[in-house]
């Protein structure tokens, strides 16, 4: 009634939905509850933080979030909000895998063998390339997470899928992070990764290389991880018009979300920068 007030008289009304127009003024004049302030308060912080996570978060990292920023809330209460109020995590589509493995150049052994669980950091390194489609063409992602943290530590884009797109994200990799002789980097059995260039940058170095095994795709788990929450998270919600904007949105996504905001379940709920800052 009081939503359509302004096109139905308030009377007619009443009298149609056979309610008291004193009722209604008193529902009107009556003070807000205290539930009512706090669902508010709640469901403000809830608006912002649903921002600031692209629309990625779901209850349980919604209420990670309000805990954080001093709200006593639990995850019913944050449920009950975010549905109420049309508020839904980004739904991921399923990834598809592209990767060139039926060459005759030199393959490493699986020295990963499943086991993504590191120690400390730059012990396990891994990655891999995925694609993007712009109004201008593919522009091809490669990308490198160490797994000790999932932190994103290297990565370069190009408008064409060659072996120095590879190289470029390893050598940003060892200039920002400068691995100890013996970091094992794991990747599936792609041309780029098998072409004589990327084995010898390897050793050069001092990191040893380990590859998936032949056909299968859960052998580099950690970085399909990535790659889909990439897309799905912001990649596949707009049109990219040129690789320039797509490129300075994947830049932006690693930088100012992935590695230093995003929550990952894996590490308990707190970032990649603020896991390794902890445990430092």
């Amino acid at each position: 009634m009081h939503n359509w007030r302004h096109r139905w008289p308030v009377e007619l009304m009443c009298r149609v939905l056979q309610i008291s127009e004193r009722g209604y003024r008193s529902w009107r004049l009556r003070p807000i509850s205290q539930r009512a302030r706090t669902d508010m308060k709640v469901l403000a912080h809830i608006r912002e933080q649903y921002r600031l996570s692209l629309g990625t978060y779901g209850r349980p990292r919604m209420t990670m979030e309000l805990k954080e920023v001093g709200l006593g809330v639990g995850e019913r209460l944050v449920g009950r909000l975010m549905k109420a109020n049309g508020i839904r995590p980004v739904r991921t589509r399923k990834h598809k895998v592209t990767t060139d493995s039926h060459h005759r150049l030199g393959v490493a052994p699986n020295w990963l063998d499943g086991d993504f669980v590191a120690a400390a950091v730059n012990q396990k390194w891994a990655g891999d390339i995925t694609y993007v489609w712009t109004s201008e063409g593919w522009l091809y992602l490669a990308v490198i997470l160490d797994l000790y943290s999932r932190r994103v530590v290297g990565w370069a884009v190009s408008d064409r899928m060659k072996k120095d797109l590879a190289i470029r994200a390893l050598d940003m990799a060892v200039r920002l992070r400068n691995p100890p002789p013996g970091c094992l980097f794991h990747s599936d059995r792609g041309s780029q990764y098998c072409a004589y260039a990327y084995p010898k940058k390897l050793q050069a170095y001092g990191i040893r290389p380990s590859m998936s095994g032949k056909g299968n795709c859960y052998d580099n788990s950690a970085v399909e991880t990535f790659f889909k929450s990439l897309k799905a998270e912001m990649i596949w919600r707009q049109k990219w018009p040129t690789r320039r904007q797509a490129e300075a949105a994947i830049f932006q996504y690693i930088i100012g979300f992935y590695n230093t905001r995003r929550r990952h379940s894996y590490l308990g709920g707190i970032s990649p920068l603020a896991f390794e800052a902890k445990v430092a």
